[in-house]
């Protein structure tokens, strides 16, 4: 229509722009017109319609763009726009804690290792109001009542359908600013920069449902390989946990006769069209005893989670539970990202290879060992239960006997400033084992930048290289570095 008028106005308006000075070209209102006339007005015409083709062009696609770029979005505000483009940050995760009465008496610790009341938002979710809880712990929120729902299942507990209603409880408090809803159990030790920084990669306005399945192949034989196991801890975009609120108790009155809140939880996403984005950082941790080999041969995602710490030894000799784990985060406040991340170098010279699991501990190996050798868990753990021995994990026996071990030193300190970070690991030396190494010092130093990944490299991690430095009063030095092009991690390269 606009272009009809165009036309039409354009027709109206006298011929008053000048062709040509020259008198052969000059014409009176009853002459006829010049051809150059009309091939100026065609291309005056074809100009104008070009340039409304490129506008027009230009308007659909970019709104093609933003319809591609929010799916689930019914408008989009300038304020909305502002919320894509800025980064997430702790302020934009709200943190659920399932708990009861009973058990925050004695595990509200772990919860104080990771929540900070001046920079982490969590609540804690409980039955009935606790007896004591203490001000260095997120504030407390007693759950509706669940008693109508159905549970029909013999020897479970029917606290499962309450705790999965905390997701619901938690949407419906309408918190402001919030991008995504985490969720796990009180004796869940999050990894809070490292959860942030991993839910990064998404976007918050899509449905995301993100976690990790069991380590035990078992117990995901017994639920589902897709389901995000709720001690490790799962993330739910807001866009999909405001959907999720609304139809959660639908849910809950079909699957009655399911054993845990994450199963309810997962069989309602699933109803819903949305599988599980896996982050093998969260740590469901179904198993016992020694954690030494899981947390030595971590994947090269963020360090989001741990769980069923109360079921493991102390990860630190010489410590208890809370201490141990304290000293852990400890390096993490250094260094989140680059927590447990395991590197490995070679020493020709004296022929020994060092895997540094940085923030926890070094291995260091008597001859050449292989990196695929090294990458491969040890079974120092016992399994959850006596009939679940397999696991979702490439692992290798542990030697019985200690002095068929790598020697092992454990972080000692971190220290960091303008130039880099200094991480100190002194030599644990076996009991059952006397014979020492007499090539190795007591102390390995270990020298690194602060590792800051962007989010693309992220998506496509590369490990990094180590070399061992020159030996100075009797220390190691090692320097943890960006591998080059064709660098290979071996002992030869």
């Amino acid at each position: 229509k606009k272009l009809v008028m165009m036309f039409h106005r354009r027709k109206k308006e006298p011929d008053t722009l000048p062709l040509s000075n020259s008198p052969q070209q000059s014409h009176t209102p009853n002459s006829p017109m010049p051809s150059s006339f009309f091939r100026f007005r065609t291309s005056t015409l074809t100009a104008s319609f070009t340039s409304f083709i490129l506008l027009l062009s230009l308007l659909l696609n970019f709104y093609f763009l933003v319809i591609l770029w929010a799916p689930y979005s019914t408008d989009l505000t300038p304020s909305a726009v502002v919320s894509r483009l800025s980064p997430t940050t702790r302020r934009h995760v709200l943190f659920s804690v399932a708990s009861s009465s009973l058990s925050w008496q004695h595990r509200q610790s772990y919860v104080h290792l990771w929540y900070s009341a001046k920079s982490t938002r969590a609540l804690a979710f409980l039955d009935t109001p606790p007896g004591n809880s203490s001000p260095l712990s997120p504030p407390v929120v007693i759950s509706g009542d669940a008693s109508g729902f159905p549970y029909t299942l013999q020897g479970g507990l029917r606290s499962a359908i309450r705790v999965a209603r905390v997701v619901k409880e938690a949407v419906d408090r309408n918190e402001t600013d919030v991008r995504w809803f985490v969720f796990g159990d009180d004796d869940t030790v999050f990894f809070v920069e490292n959860v942030v920084k991993t839910l990064s990669k998404y976007d918050h306005d899509r449905w995301f449902y993100i976690g990790s399945n069991s380590e035990s192949y078992d117990q995901n034989t017994m639920y589902s390989f897709e389901m995000a196991f709720g001690g490790g801890g799962f993330a739910i975009s807001h866009s999909l946990a405001k959907v999720l609120a609304r139809v959660l108790d639908s849910c809950l009155r079909r699957y009655g006769f399911l054993y845990g809140s994450d199963a309810r939880i997962y069989s309602c996403v699933a109803e819903l069209g949305v599988t599980l984005t896996h982050e093998p950082g969260f740590h469901q941790l179904d198993m016992r005893g020694n954690l030494f080999g899981v947390l030595a041969a971590h994947p090269l995602s963020p360090l989001c989670s741990l769980h069923h710490l109360d079921a493991a030894e102390p990860i630190f000799p010489n410590m208890n539970r809370t201490q141990a784990l304290g000293h852990l985060i400890a390096a993490t406040n250094v260094d989140p990202a680059r927590i447990l991340q395991q590197t490995v170098c070679y020493d020709r010279s004296i022929s020994l290879t060092f895997s540094v699991s940085w923030g926890f501990a070094i291995q260091v190996y008597q001859g050449n060992v292989l990196l695929p050798d090294l990458l491969a868990v040890k079974k120092t753990f016992a399994p959850w239960r006596k009939i679940h021995y397999n696991f979702m994990l490439d692992t290798k026996d542990y030697p019985r006997d200690p002095c068929k071990r790598p020697s092992i030193f454990f972080l000692k300190s971190v220290a960091s400033d303008k130039r880099g970070v200094w991480s100190n690991y002194t030599r644990h030396v076996e009991k059952k084992c006397p014979k020492l190494n007499p090539n190795l010092p007591d102390k390995i130093i270990v020298y690194s930048r602060k590792l800051d990944r962007s989010i693309e490299e992220m998506k496509a991690p590369r490990r990094q290289c180590c070399n061992v430095l020159p030996s100075l009063n009797e220390t190691i030095s090692i320097r943890i570095r960006q591998c080059g092009n064709n660098e290979l991690i071996s002992m030869e390269s």
